[in-house]
């Protein structure tokens, strides 16, 4: 039974990714997974408190201080909003794992929680691409910046990107499903075991085009735009703005790399451990491994508003107002400091200074 202090694994079966877990396995192995019941139900409590702590003041801040937005504006909002709704599916989670794997909400709703974690992870992942490329444009290509860093076509990018990563998700909403165990009621995060060889190949395709694709994007990005701060041509001031943004792109790759790279790592070594037929000792390491991993993806929805604080002067100075109770009394300037306008509004550390990217 999949609610005693031991599992039954064996291969080909579904790995749990962000959900279940390998409650999906037949006989053959057996793991201790008691911690499994402690760690997810905990963790994701504490991801919940946070990110609604954290995102609903982002929320508020963009739709009634931070107006009018530029586009980085615009993508940070999108991708709070795309924060907040995966906390609010969390609740259901906390209970299933504090339950011992027994889903009592349905399969419609185990089919939505499971596509909506996805959704907002991919999400996450291609608004931080548009922010690194927005700020790689405003950094290296300031002119192109003003061209296509306009408010409007940022919000066709965000509907695009809402749109793409749903329609690549549409064949998970198939995979998933809940099946009975006993007395309880599992719900899968991948599928079930006969699906399992086409779920993988599935999971790997989305992960390629949604994970590894943006984020050798943001590496490049951030690459270029380090080496045009750290050693910009004659002339240029060698400013505090240069060495704040190193400090930003540093933090931005840190938080990215703690986040998602860990989860996507252990998930597939997993998959391929499961696919290979691996020995029972191997696949136990693998399986803790990832099932440790899973609470650091969902915490990006606690990050990701750190970065704000980081890169958002107006949004810093906003919150400060909002929690001091105090009148709104900036100026409209950008909310990231990509862009800074001297007193004779020239060029300065080779960034073209506009007040905002319009």
């Amino acid at each position: 039974m999949a609610n005693l202090d031991t599992l039954m694994l064996t291969s080909p079966g579904p790995s749990p990714g962000p959900g279940p877990g390998s409650d999906d396995m037949e006989v053959d192995c057996w793991f201790d997974e008691e911690f499994k019941f402690i760690l997810l139900p905990v963790s994701y409590a504490v991801v919940f408190v946070l990110g609604l702590a954290l995102n609903i003041p982002t929320l508020f801040l963009f739709l009634f201080r931070l107006h009018p937005w530029d586009a980085t504006a615009t993508y940070m909002f999108h991708l709070a909003l795309s924060d907040t709704l995966y906390v609010l599916s969390l609740p259901t989670l906390i209970y299933y794992y504090a339950a011992r794997n027994d889903w009592p909400f349905g399969t419609g709703l185990c089919k939505f929680i499971r596509f909506l974690f996805y959704w907002n992870l991919y999400s996450s992942v291609l608004f931080l691409t548009c922010i690194s490329v927005h700020r790689y444009l405003g950094i290296c290509h300031p002119l192109r910046a003003l061209r296509w860093g306009r408010p409007h076509i940022a919000s066709l990018i965000c509907l695009a990107v809402w749109l793409t990563v749903a329609v690549c998700l549409v064949p998970n909403l198939f995979f998933v499903t809940t099946s009975t165990r006993g007395a309880t009621t599992l719900c899968h995060d991948t599928t079930k075991p006969e699906y399992f060889d086409h779920y993988v190949h599935f999971s790997s395709a989305v992960m390629a085009l949604l994970f590894g694709l943006p984020f050798l994007v943001i590496l490049v990005c951030y690459g270029l735009m380090a080496r045009r701060l750290w050693r910009p041509p004659p002339g240029a001031a060698h400013s505090s703005t240069r060495l704040r943004s190193l400090r930003t792109i540093a933090v931005v790759l840190t938080v990215f790399a703690v986040s998602f790279v860990p989860f996507h790592i252990t998930r597939t070594i997993y998959y391929l451990a499961r696919l290979l037929e691996a020995d029972c000792q191997t696949l136990g390491i693998v399986n803790i491994t990832y099932k440790v991993t899973r609470p650091l993806a969902s915490a990006n929805s606690c990050l990701d508003p750190v970065l704000y604080l980081l890169t958002g002067d107006k949004y810093r100075r906003q919150l400060q107002h909002l929690c001091c109770k105090k009148p709104n009394q900036v100026p409209a300037v950008s909310s990231l400091a990509l862009v800074s306008r001297s007193e004779d509004g020239s060029c300065r550390d080779h960034v073209c200074t506009t007040p905002r990217l319009n």
